[in-house]
């Protein structure tokens, strides 16, 4: 994996990694990250894909060499930190959310004798994060609720709430979100409909590659509203194979 370094900062969003670190680090090649620019990962960085293990630890290693990386909470971590401590919802875990591949890439039988700093990590995770003019979020917001910033569940776990978009309340900020997989189609004319809107999904469906449009990697240059693909890389048989 290259990172470069630029005078100008820039600010990238990527959304639901989904354990496919040689797409993550190709996608970094891509987009040239350099020490100067900042990485929004907006969550589900677990599950499905082969190494879940391998993109942590490339978060990790970004974040030990300088490099401005902040993230947020996703539903599979935290379907992965309730798998810890319930033994039922472990199992469904396992099975159901793609959690078997993520053990298989620790190498280990029981969600405990997984390493505490990986704990740690996902205890720490954001909920969510504004940048400028831009709100990023794992799924969506509730406009529905009180304060929809206080309602965890619906920032790890929404779909379908563009209709109900409180745009006074939005003021002049966009959101950027993944969690609901759309095909680069999708995407990019959300782009087109930025201003407009208000609002992008940038879940290309990386795990998804027999599905029309998707199977892509997205990064989000907020700086410049520009979009990155990468086609999925990474061996995600072993998840689809399971169902």
């Amino acid at each position: 994996m290259l990172l470069f370094t630029f005078a100008a900062m820039r600010k990238f969003a990527i959304s639901d990694l989904h354990g496919c670190n040689l797409t993550f680090q190709a996608l970094l090649d891509k987009i040239a990250f350099g020490i100067s620019d900042e990485l929004y990962l907006l969550g589900d960085y677990v599950d499905r894909g082969p190494d879940s293990k391998g993109v942590l630890d490339t978060i990790f290693n970004l974040k030990e060499k300088g490099y401005k990386v902040r993230c947020l909470m996703g539903n599979h971590e935290h379907s992965m930190l309730l798998a810890l401590r319930n033994v039922y919802h472990y199992y469904d875990w396992l099975e159901a959310w793609g959690g078997r591949q993520t053990m298989d890439s620790f190498n280990v039988d029981m969600p405990s004798k997984i390493p505490q700093k990986y704990w740690d990590f996902f205890k720490k995770l954001e909920w969510f994060i504004q940048t400028g003019d831009f709100l990023l979020v794992h799924a969506g917001l509730n406009f529905r609720a009180k304060n929809p910033f206080v309602d965890y569940e619906s920032l790890m776990y929404l779909r379908e709430w563009y209709q109900d978009i409180d745009y006074h309340l939005l003021g002049d900020r966009y959101i950027v979100h993944g969690h609901t997989p759309v095909s680069v189609g999708q995407t990019e004319l959300q782009l087109k409909l930025l201003e407009r809107q208000r609002y992008i999904d940038i879940d290309t469906g990386c795990f998804a590659m027999h599905l029309p449009g998707k199977g892509h990697l997205c990064a989000f240059d907020m700086t410049n509203r520009e979009l990155f693909f990468q086609k999925n890389l990474d061996d995600v048989s072993g998840y689809w194979k399971s169902r």
